[in-house]
């Protein structure tokens, strides 16, 4: 089968990796790519909202399935884009109609889907420029720390968490009417906060029926001891140790059975991943907010765990027949690091040669923001390498990793030599 695999991060280096194991996979293309990838599979320099261009690729190349790795294709409604046309509408995408997508597109429709399907989340309302003095009010009702979260996609940036009220305010109308995010803070979220500890459930469903993929978590702070600015993530475990079956029970119950349910329920087409970012508050898991792709860095750990064919489960997405294969995982631990550039995520440099990548043994490096530059693997963007290993338990991973990662240079580098620590008594 000839795949086409949208996207160009780690996220995607890792998928490509997985599906190249399968027997299933003859050709697999990837728009735009990375260095990585270009190793391993064809790239292809393509705009991935190009829909146009994709099809043009799709057809010429006579490619059978398209896996969509971020979201702005999936928001955009690339899923809808080949159902409606006749030339592609019996090839498979594997990403939610862009209605499913709005999950991940629109904060207040996913808010309005969690409380319509019962599923716990926390107290939230909207507001807009007009009505930004009730946002003010609705602000003197909550204890601080206030949460403000643009309704529509600002690449992971667009949460705001204030412990001063005046400032809540202040930012509440830098958001609204100086539009601080873009259109993607025309509409705001203010939402209660919620003191625990934070988990990804990684959820794979043809609509109707779904398997649980390894939990995980990761690290979005840029400094050590979670501090500083947030990142698209600085490094990820996989199983979450405090993840025991007991919690796993209520998060399937709870919150995967009536997602999956409120899908049928609600007429939404989904065929994809789902990652449902999870805070757990004195044992109990409630939903801060759903992705409709995998997480990155998380899929460099959960992806790297499964021992099933990956095309296999695609295909059986595709087909609606989730229910009749199985899912095998790894037992071992998986960890990795993000290695990024210096002054991420603010202003960074990029074409920084990388060397030592060779040298690396008994990880995996899943390039993120790299590209091939006269033969020479060179940055170009603000995380670029994960390096992934595998242990009998986090910490013997971790401490892979991180011997991997001192092979590793170029100018600039930087990592945090923390990850995990938070777990350690877990």
């Amino acid at each position: 089968m000839t795949i086409l695999l949208l996207g160009s991060g780690g996220r995607e280096h890792a998928l490509a990796w997985k599906m190249l194991q399968s027997p299933k996979c003859s050709k697999l293309f990837v728009a735009p790519g990375n260095a990585g990838t270009a190793q391993i599979a064809t790239n292809c320099s393509l705009d991935i909202l190009d829909f146009d261009s994709i099809k043009s690729l799709v057809l010429q190349e006579k490619v059978e399935m398209v896996v969509v790795g971020p979201e702005d294709p999936l928001v955009q409604g690339i899923y809808d884009f080949f159902k409606n046309d006749e030339t592609l509408k019996n090839i498979p995408v594997i990403g939610p109609s862009k209605v499913g997508a709005q999950l991940e597109g629109s904060k207040e429709f996913a808010k309005e889907f969690l409380i319509r399907h019962h599923i716990p989340t926390a107290a939230y309302d909207s507001f807009t420029a007009a009505t930004v003095e009730k946002g003010y009010e609705f602000l003197e009702t909550l204890q601080p720390p206030y949460v403000l979260k643009a309704d529509g996609l600002a690449a992971g940036k667009g949460v705001l968490i204030i412990q001063d009220l005046a400032e809540a305010k202040e930012e509440l109308r830098n958001m609204l009417v100086h539009a601080k995010f873009g259109k993607a803070s025309k509409k705001v979220v203010i939402e209660e906060f919620l003191d625990g500890i934070e988990l990804s459930c990684f959820v794979l469903t043809d609509g109707k029926n779904y398997k649980m993929l390894p939990t995980a978590k990761d690290y979005k702070r840029i400094g050590e001891g979670d501090t500083g600015l947030n990142t698209g993530g600085m490094g990820a475990i996989s199983p979450v140790p405090f993840a025991d079956a007991i919690l796993l029970e209520k998060i399937e119950t709870r919150i995967v059975k009536p997602t999956i349910e409120g899908f049928q329920k609600d007429g939404i087409e989904y065929k994809g991943f789902v990652f449902i970012g999870l805070i757990i508050v004195k044992g109990e898991p409630i939903v801060i907010e759903y992705n409709v792709r995998m997480g990155d860095p998380e899929t460099e750990v959960v992806i790297p765990r499964l021992k099933s064919d990956l095309v296999e489960l695609f295909q059986a997405v595709a087909d609606e027949k989730l229910d009749e294969v199985t899912l095998d995982i790894d037992e071992r631990s998986a960890t990795t690091i993000m290695v990024v550039s210096g002054g991420y995520p603010e202003d960074y440099e990029k074409g920084k040669v990388i060397l030592g990548i060779e040298k690396v043994a008994d990880s995996i490096v899943f390039h993120a923001g790299t590209k091939l530059e006269n033969g020479q693997v060179v940055s170009n963007g603000g995380r670029v390498l994960a390096v992934t290993s595998f242990g009998e338990n986090f910490q013997e991973a971790i401490k892979k990793s991180y011997q991997n990662i001192d092979k590793l240079h170029f100018d600039k580098m930087y990592f945090r030599k923390d990850i995990g620590k938070d777990l350690d008594n877990s």
